[in-house]
């Protein structure tokens, strides 16, 4: 949780009461000998001396001691902001006892022998130090977690942004190439069969705009991909026409369940372009989606055999598992084999 400086002042505020209010009860085991009256007057301007002279080693080390850059300096300025505040709540509690003493109500024989044993000096010298180093400590302590807290926050702040950017990074690399050959292929088709190009047309501007306006979401349903898949394969079929063939096997309760978008087309486009198009009589895609157990099953099948050429980037299949990790962390799983002369594709999302 990110604290604002309001509620970090409203804590200060509790725990500064809280703590002086427990410290100066606490001397009521040793004063109540000595009356109503007195214990009250202690408590008191114990309370109010406590709060005040460290609310002023607070500023002071607030406005002159930087954490961040801690040195010996910086520790010289801690220890005698700590002997100042000291002084100040020591002389402040011996003075106002005295005057107590001096102008207060009056005391019995027995009580001034029990004040006896708290006048010394040398026991409130060392008194206060201790309380103030006690202090100082518990405030330092209590900042640097905060402070260490703010940093983790932060730290996921960056990492979600990074992520996010590495996303609408690899998503844009999305874009197919074969956006370009469609466009030619749609141009001879325009010579043959005028209708037909118009709806290749319409196909490919909806392809477009789906990989604009899904550029900012990282889940979609499995069913509004696979209609960018259908006009996928239906414009790749310009060009291969009988060598392509297409099938798919969805399970019903799949179809609303959330994938990243532009996940199967991308397992699709890698089968088509290092699969179908080496062979020269064509062969099959077949794209299966299963619930199994805690995981949806994403499977592409093509014919063909599992070889990638040296000059290829094999950038799709980067773009797969980076985006897969960058979601899932290691709860997703991402496999590419060769079984009986076809390429099977698997992914594994967490449902969960």
């Amino acid at each position: 949780m990110n604290l604002t400086v309001k509620r970090r002042n409203l804590i200060f505020w509790i725990l500064q009461i809280c703590g002086w209010g427990f410290l100066n009860l606490t001397s009521i085991l040793f004063l109540k000998k000595l009356g109503l009256q007195f214990v009250i007057f202690s408590l008191v301007t114990g309370l109010l001396i406590g709060i005040g002279s460290s609310t002023l080693l607070r500023y002071y080390l607030r406005a002159k001691v930087s954490l961040e850059n801690f040195d010996l300096r910086q520790f010289l300025k801690i220890v005698l902001a700590t002997i100042v505040a000291s002084a100040i709540y020591g002389f402040l509690s011996y003075f106002i006892g005295r005057a107590y003493g001096k102008f207060g109500p009056e005391i019995s024989e027995t009580e001034k022998e029990i004040l006896k044993a708290f006048d010394n000096i040398w026991i409130l010298v060392f008194n206060s130090i201790f309380i103030m180093i006690c202090w100082v400590i518990c405030y330092l302590v209590i900042k640097l977690l905060l402070k260490a807290n703010q940093n983790r926050i932060e730290r996921l702040e960056l990492n979600t942004s990074l992520k996010q950017a590495q996303l609408n990074t690899l998503k844009g690399q999305i874009n197919p190439h074969f956006m370009f050959n469609s466009l030619n292929n749609i141009r001879g088709l325009m010579l043959e069969d005028v209708n037909r190009s118009r709806e290749m047309l319409t196909k490919l501007s909806e392809i477009l705009r789906y990989s604009l306006t899904k550029n900012n979401v990282n889940a979609i349903a499995v069913e509004e991909e696979l209609d960018m898949v259908d006009n996928y394969i239906a414009l790749s079929k310009i060009q291969f026409e009988n060598r392509l063939q297409f099938e798919r096997t969805i399970e019903d309760n799949c179809l609303s369940l959330q994938i990243p978008p532009m996940i199967i087309q991308l397992l699709v486009e890698n089968a088509m372009k290092h699969g179908i198009s080496n062979l020269k009589e064509g062969g099959k895609i077949v794209l299966e989606i299963r619930k199994k157990e805690d995981k949806l099953q994403l499977c592409v099948t093509n014919t063909g055999k599992l070889q990638i050429s040296k000059d290829s980037t094999q950038l799709g299949l980067k773009n797969i598992r980076q985006r897969l990790h960058l979601l899932y962390g290691d709860k997703a799983e991402f496999t590419l084999n060769e079984i009986e002369h076809e390429v099977v594709a698997n992914i594994k999302i967490p449902l969960t």
